[in-house]
């Protein structure tokens, strides 16, 4: 990836653009991402499922480690990432916000009693349902479909330790990127296909086999 916006690192993914600052020691990477599901049912349906949150996001955030905060907030060990010899565990905490006229906000608050080490993470997130017409051909689906559609912007701050800092700023860049990514694949693009695959199971309804391919490529 380069450092302006540039093709997806994810197949089928509509735009995953990235920039770098750098301000002190602290090297910040921002990423700006977009991206879509679908759920076979009606838009009123979809938001019944989401707005009972507690009932699923446990479950769909496996294997991350949860903890509810308050009413609509969740602390998330997303796990250890590394690149050249440094490494991250990651531990972030995010507030599901009620749908407002059909878009469902997700916002970062802060973990209760713990304070980051050399790492901080913004991640705001929306997600807008849009139902419309189904237009593929298989027979056991409704007629009726709600895409739920993912926008994302992510920031990254990281205070590299000083043998990191003393490396060509294209290797701090590539290790950056790295950890970035597979945030974003592990926080995003996995909780997003349990969610969609919890929502169809628990309220018995079909999934399409194709659905299933465009989360794993």
């Amino acid at each position: 990836m380069q450092l302006q916006p540039t093709h997806s690192v994810f197949p089928h993914t509509h735009e995953l653009s990235t920039s770098l600052a750098t301000v002190s020691d602290v090297v910040q990477f921002k990423t700006h991402f977009v991206d879509f599901m679908e759920m076979y049912a009606p838009s009123a349906l979809v938001a019944e499922y989401l707005d009972q949150h507690s009932e699923w996001f446990r479950r769909c955030a496996e294997p991350m480690t949860v903890e509810p905060v308050g009413e609509t907030g969740y602390v998330l060990v997303v796990g250890r990432y590394g690149a050249m010899g440094f490494e991250l565990e990651p531990k972030i905490g995010l507030n599901l916000l009620p749908g407002d006229h059909g878009v469902y906000r997700i916002e970062t608050i802060p973990v209760p009693d713990y304070a980051p080490q050399g790492y901080d993470v913004d991640f705001k997130a929306a997600m807008e349902l849009v139902e419309h017409d189904r237009t593929d051909r298989d027979e056991n689906a409704p007629d009726r479909l709600t895409r739920v559609q993912w926008d994302l912007d992510l920031t990254v701050s990281i205070q590299f330790p000083k043998f990191i800092q003393s490396l060509p700023p294209n290797l701090v860049l590539g290790t950056g990127e790295q950890l970035l990514k597979q945030i974003v694949r592990q926080v995003s693009r996995r909780l997003t296909h349990k969610v969609q695959e919890d929502f169809h199971t628990t309220r018995n309804l079909t999934f399409p086999k194709h659905s299933r391919k465009w989360f794993f490529q």
